[in-house]
């Protein structure tokens, strides 16, 4: 007999309740503001709301919203389907399916035995060798929960348990909790440095060329190569310095590493061939500005070449439920929030408070932007929802205060990435780590809180510097 599925309806009160006053304000909207536009607010800041709450996983409350919308008149079913097709939609699922090769063919776990065998004599290099597994499989895996939970946290544990580090026996200081906060923050660091390293990073590409700000794959990795390279070599060493761990070295891993590659044999056609399109896909996506190959064409390039070689089947890719439910709530949200542009909400918002900061710089506008940014992550429990809410908003203020747009378009996407270094719910990753019992949350947020304000340093000031050497202001 089916179960009926659940359906959390106490945490579908909120959206309801505000997206109601919001639509019955709407006598009240201010002036120049169309009424379909109030409306569309309404619906937006709903969905947005319900993604937060969740009575229904996120693509449930998306398609929730959507067919409010067309029911109540606020858009037509034609340019609500037009929504799914989007290009950067469409990346996000193709990059997904790019990430699911490398955990099928064992390629991404055969690296991470590699980093491991070369750099684990000691502890610090073994966190170097993580965030190098992270580093190699980000370009191409839009999921860094994949990244992290997939790849790099079963050598984690694999590991510490080697070395006699179990939270259950309260051994956890040895070595598994200085590993876990290493392989966390690098994993930010390379969420920031590639476009296509987490699904945010695209939330944000959309929502700014929606506003006429068209950013490649490769002007968010120029403008990302100086501040994420810093954080990948110093986040380490600072973590090792305030939280060191007990066992400094660990010789054993090596060993260690090299049984498990001896296990895994050779490596399988599968895996040369993965490695090699993988390859191919990053070289196009460098050379976009010479070949003018299209970021999305590219990632459909790389899945049609791993259809054809039999790397991946079409069950496989039927099977890849994340791309699939990512395709359906990312298009409705980038649906709505291009309706609340075209409908004039956005360009009204940032008239509005263009004209309210008149006068004010607009280095002290787009600072005060990054840490209401940041900071207001304690309130998100995860990335996806927080950008779709705030970023386009947030960007629309920062240009109408006088910011060159794409500086602002690139220093609040990278925003997206680091605010991550909040709370143990801040994004998959920081489940996966935190709840593996390696790190109590005192500690968790007490070390976070050190590494935020080094990250909006270093993203924020060095990253202004570093696009004004670049000239992209």
């Amino acid at each position: 007999m089916t179960k009926l599925q659940s359906v959390n309806y106490q945490q579908l009160t909120w959206p309801l309740i505000i997206g109601l006053i919001i639509w019955l304000s709407a006598p009240f909207r201010p002036a120049g503001l169309s009424l379909l536009a109030w409306h569309m607010l309404a619906l937006f800041v709903g969905t947005i709301i319900g993604c937060i709450t969740q009575p229904l996983p996120i693509a449930g409350v998306a398609i929730i919203g959507l067919t409010l919308g067309v029911l109540l008149g606020v858009t037509s079913m034609t340019d609500a389907m037009a929504g799914f097709g989007d290009n950067t939609v469409w990346m996000i699922a193709m990059a997904y399916f790019l990430s699911r090769g490398f955990v099928k063919t064992g390629l991404g776990r055969r690296v991470a035995l590699v980093f491991v065998k070369l750099f684990g004599k000691k502890a610090l290099g073994l966190a170097y060798a993580l965030i190098g597994v992270d580093l190699v499989t980000s370009p191409a895996t839009p999921s860094n929960t994949a990244r992290a939970g997939g790849i790099v946290f079963p050598i984690i544990e694999s590991l510490a348990k080697a070395y006699g580090s179990d939270p259950q026996n309260g051994t956890q200081r040895k070595v598994g909790s200085f590993l876990i906060m290493s392989a966390f923050h690098g994993n930010i660091a390379t969420s920031g440095l590639f476009m296509t390293a987490m699904a945010p990073n695209l939330v944000a590409v959309a929502l700014a060329q929606a506003m006429q700000i068209h950013i490649t794959w490769m002007d968010w990795l120029l403008a990302a190569l100086l501040p994420g390279l810093i954080c990948l070599i110093s986040v380490p060493a600072i973590i090792y310095w305030l939280y060191p761990p007990e066992i400094k070295d660990t010789p054993n891993a090596h060993a260690w590493a090299a049984n498990e590659l001896e296990q895994m044999g050779a490596m399988t056609l599968a895996e040369k061939l993965m490695g090699g399109i993988f390859m191919l896909a990053l070289f196009l996506w460098i050379s976009a500005s010479l070949t003018g190959l299209d970021a999305t064409l590219v990632a459909f390039i790389a899945v049609t070449l791993l259809l054809l070689t039999g790397v991946l089947s079409v069950d496989d890719l039927l099977h890849e439920t994340g791309a699939w439910n990512t395709l359906v709530w990312f298009s409705i949200l980038i649906f709505m929030a291009g309706k609340l542009n075209s409908l004039g909400f956005i360009p009204w918002l940032s008239q509005t408070m263009g004209q309210a900061l008149q006068g004010i710089s607009w280095l002290w506008v787009l600072a005060a932007l990054m840490l209401v940014y940041f900071y207001s992550h304690y309130l998100f429990a995860g990335a996806t929802a927080h950008v779709s809410a705030m970023y386009g908003a947030f960007l629309g203020v920062a240009i109408s205060a006088g910011t060159p747009p794409m500086l602002a378009a690139l220093l609040l996407g990278f925003d997206g990435a680091i605010f991550s270094s909040t709370t143990h719910y801040a994004n998959g990753p920081a489940s996966i780590m935190f709840g593996s019992g390696y790190i109590t949350q005192s500690e968790w947020w007490r070390l976070n809180l050190c590494l935020g304000g080094f990250y909006l340093l270093v993203w924020g000031v060095g990253g202004t510097l570093w696009m004004k050497l670049l000239g992209y202001w």
